[in-house]
């Protein structure tokens, strides 16, 4: 692949595009190559870089109902004010019969009619209209869920996926492997025609999901949608599994994939690496808090015999424990379940690629 850059401004135009083809090689030669985990906020980065090159240049967004304009006519600081659009999406304005339509309109277009609306009624012979949105209260994207912030997004220009995440700080450690924009349909707003979209004509919402390996690896601008003021979008959680102690590869939490997937205690070891040389794999336990007590009960786990289809398989559960000791772990997990949850702290957290 060839760039042509002839000058300055050729350069600031094609660098996001460079950076772009950059990380998109990156991912490719990573799916390709020896899979590995990734945390949190190496997902979180991704999210901020990602952004950062896609985000659209700033436009004009629609006027709302609930913004509030200042408009000045230059030369006349008597009809120069602030104006709040009204639930009707109009606006009253001095000297001027009947109210002003402006939900929908642009600034730029609400200029262009205040402008021919003062020719029309003797006001000014040649106005000059400049429209500024104060406070853009009409568009607002709600950001709920396994987010680092859940918070109101106002939508002040064109505005992607990818941004609406970033602006929340990105996922927590227990996100899950989706995102879900709920659009409500019956005030105008496009339909997305998304892989995954469902439309629900009793709500008259579309439901959209995508999933977060597509919008971060994929490379194709398809996933990073675009947000529109009146979206929901949510980030479920999923849930984490630990697998600690000496007698595990690589212990720490790992993330399910998806809300409610079954993981076993052989899953939880896969994603783990595997056992050391050292494990005393009959002496693992799960620890799981009981509901009624609060307690953390120990379940033995024969992990031999389930590999040897002795027994079967273990169900785990959202924050259960898998505590596989070595021999000098034994000593460790005979003083209880806070010696090992004191193992584990300040652990990884991982997302394994599905």
């Amino acid at each position: 692949m060839i760039f042509s850059v002839r000058g300055a401004s050729d350069w600031q135009w094609a660098k996001p595009f460079l950076l772009l083809t950059v990380l998109v090689l990156g991912t490719w030669q990573a799916a390709h190559g020896q899979a590995t985990e990734e945390t949190p906020q190496q997902t979180n980065e991704k999210i901020q870089q990602l952004a950062t090159l896609v985000r659209a240049r700033p436009a004009d967004s629609p006027i709302g109902s609930g913004d509030l304009l200042h408009i000045d006519v230059f030369d006349v600081p008597e009809l120069s004010r602030d104006v709040r659009v009204g639930d009707g999406g109009d606006i009253s304005y001095p000297l001027v019969p009947g109210k002003i339509q402006t939900a929908g309109l642009t600034p730029f277009e609400l200029e262009g009619k205040i402008e021919q609306l003062l020719i029309e009624n003797g006001l000014v012979s040649h106005p000059q209209v400049s429209v500024f949105v104060k406070e853009q209260n009409s568009q607002p994207v709600s950001v709920v869920g396994a987010v680092q912030h859940t918070m109101v997004y106002q939508v002040i220009r064109p505005t992607t996926l990818l941004e609406v995440l970033s602006a929340a700080g990105g996922v927590t450690d227990d996100a899950g492997s989706v995102v879900v924009i709920t659009r409500p349909t019956h005030a105008g707003t496009p339909r997305t025609q998304a892989i995954s979209a469902t439309n629900d004509p009793d709500t008259d919402q579309q439901i959209i999901t995508i999933r977060l390996q597509d919008l971060l690896e994929s490379g194709n601008s398809v996933f990073n949608i675009p947000i529109y003021g009146g979206d929901v979008v949510s980030v479920p959680r999923a849930g984490i599994v630990y697998v600690l102690g000496f007698g595990v590869a690589q212990p720490g939490g790992y993330v399910l994939q998806s809300h409610g997937e079954q993981v076993t205690v052989l899953k939880a070891l896969a994603l783990a690496h595997g056992l050391t040389g050292f494990a005393k794999a009959d002496s693992a336990v799960i620890m799981r808090t009981n509901p009624a007590t609060g307690n953390r009960d120990q379940i033995p786990v024969h992990i031999k015999a389930i590999e040897n289809h002795k027994t079967d398989d273990v169900p785990m559960m959202s924050n259960d424990i898998l505590y596989i000791p070595d021999s000098q772990g034994l000593k460790v997990l005979a003083r209880g379940a806070e010696a090992a949850l004191s193992v584990g702290s300040g652990i990884a957290i991982y997302r394994s690629a599905p």
